[in-house]
């Protein structure tokens, strides 16, 4: 297992983390997944043992119950070996302040997530979501207050937009409060959005990237083929929308080359389209996750699959979306004057020019 730091911070954290989402069962995440203490116990001995060392969970999967079964089965050598990463910003109530990003929410999500997990301190603290009624310095003031309170050992953010990242870095900054160390992202072969801001930000601002369901909530696992219905226990199958698909075409194309790539290799298309995204400039983990030991012990395998220039260029060819302004424009007209951050977006572009 490879080990890289988490943004400007000095956090090692393995190249792959464990998701926690197919814990519980209740509401919504039922069509993720329903896994008891059990299960889940020998899910992350599975994980431990292959040097996983940070665990990614949220207080709205199944309304807290999967908080509660990570901290029955993480007595303290496990809890030794991995570290904890929570969300909050969700609803866990129907009152006017059980959601968002005020100080009353996110102190009193902080502590229920403590008392669920069972633990004194929790490793990493994202804000789930946007909020864009509370004002970023509220937002930001309370997160540095459950650090210096020894609640929180880092904070980060998941599903902000860039220029939400950079007006919170700056206050961060002006401040003195704790800045993100990582953001939280959908970043995968089939949707590459992110590479036009937010990759770019984490490379220039020092945020590490932690990827959320890397392998399009398993659309890219090499189970969902052309012109084929989604198979059965599958998360399209229950009706999952995320994430939205807006060209077919280009998926089939995507999991066609997955394929040929994979069995060439003898791996699992997963496991090429996880090492695709490890291989991506900025970031850090990705975050697995499956309901079967099987599925972990594929999903880890990825952390040793290195892919060649050849492969990693037939990938990116066939995922390369269209370059948005202002950057075919800065293409055009900047392109001896552009900086590593830029580079990371527009470089491949370049080509031919």
């Amino acid at each position: 297992m490879e080990y890289r730091q988490l943004g400007r911070s000095g956090l090692k954290i393995s190249t792959i983390t464990m998701g926690t989402m197919t814990f519980g069962g209740v509401g919504w995440a039922k069509t993720v997944g329903d896994l008891g203490a059990d299960d889940a116990r020998r899910l992350v001995d599975i994980c431990i043992d292959a040097g996983v060392n940070l665990m990614d969970t949220a207080d709205a999967y199944s309304q807290g119950v999967c908080e509660e079964i990570i901290g029955e089965i993480m007595d303290k050598p496990r809890r030794d070996k991995m570290m904890i990463a929570t969300k909050a910003r969700f609803a866990m109530g129907d009152g006017p302040n059980d959601a968002g990003l005020s100080r009353h929410h996110l102190i009193a999500a902080c502590e229920a997530s403590l008392k669920r997990l069972k633990t004194d301190v929790i490793d990493l603290y994202q804000v789930h979501e946007w909020d864009g009624l509370t004002p970023l310095e509220e937002t930001m003031e309370a997160l540095d207050t459950l650090v210096r309170h020894g609640k929180v050992r880092y904070v980060g953010c998941s599903n902000f937009s860039g220029w939400h990242i950079m007006k919170a870095l700056g206050i961060a900054e002006r401040e003195h409060r704790q800045r993100f160390v990582s953001q939280q992202i959908h970043y995968t072969l089939e949707s590459r959005d992110a590479e036009n801001e937010l990759v770019p930000i984490s490379i220039d601002q020092g945020l590490g990237i932690l990827v959320w369901s890397p392998i399009a909530g398993g659309l890219l696992s090499g189970k969902h083929r052309r012109n084929q219905k989604a198979p059965e226990g599958t998360r399209q199958f229950a009706g999952w929308t995320e994430p939205p698909i807006r060209d077919e075409e280009r998926l089939w194309t995507i999991i066609d080359t997955l394929v040929e790539i994979a069995d060439a290799r003898g791996v699992s298309a997963a496991q090429v389209a996880l090492a695709w995204t490890l291989g991506r400039k900025g970031v850090t983990s990705v975050i697995i996750g499956g309901r079967t030991e099987d599925q972990f012990r594929d999903n880890l395998a990825a952390a040793d699959l290195k892919l060649t220039d050849e492969e990693r260029g037939r990938l990116d060819a066939v995922s390369q979306p269209w370059l948005q302004y202002p950057y075919w424009h800065q293409r055009n007209s900047a392109s001896e004057r552009l900086g590593e951050a830029d580079l990371a977006l527009i470089a491949p572009y370049l080509e031919g020019k």
